[in-house]
């Protein structure tokens, strides 16, 4: 990946619908080069979606969950079944194994408390795991979705 890629990928992850025509312009190539390095990165899955990114609040569903669990096995078998349980749920955002107090952190979304505790109900029977603890966030401080390409 040259600076001209990065430079592509920078500006992509600001506005994804800037036209060929612009985002060429800015990177100093010609259209069809720069359509190519967009495409072959889009094939190296570099570029590994084009979304549009909503405002949960305006969409109803203003709650913000972050779900730690601990587990009491680590098997393969217990994480093929975990991992077929967050795949059925779609307010489940994000979720990562993690090294500290818990073994997974769940990102999940829900439009009221009440409705969170319904649906930590069903995941309480659906993993089976030592300890689930949620924190809720009060305010979203920063929520930046572009990767810094410093490194890359």
């Amino acid at each position: 990946m040259d600076d001209i890629d990065k430079n592509i990928l920078l500006i992509l992850q600001k506005n994804v619908t800037i036209p060929l025509s612009e985002l060429s312009k800015r990177v100093g190539l010609s259209s069809t080069p720069c359509w190519n390095r967009v495409k072959k990165m889009e094939e190296d899955k570099i570029i590994h979606s084009k979304v549009a990114i909503l405002n949960n609040s305006k969409v109803n569903l203003p709650i913000t969950a972050f779900l730690s669990i601990s587990i009491p096995n680590h098997t393969q078998e217990w994480l093929k079944k975990f991992i077929i349980t967050i795949q059925k749920y779609d307010q489940i955002l994000e979720t990562h194994r993690v090294q500290g107090s818990s073994d997974y952190l769940l990102k999940i979304l829900s439009p009221s408390l009440e409705a969170y505790d319904e649906f930590q109900q069903i995941l309480i029977n659906e993993i089976e795991c030592t300890n689930m603890h949620t924190s809720f966030s009060q305010k979203e401080i920063k929520n930046n979705r572009n990767i810094p390409l410093d490194y890359a």
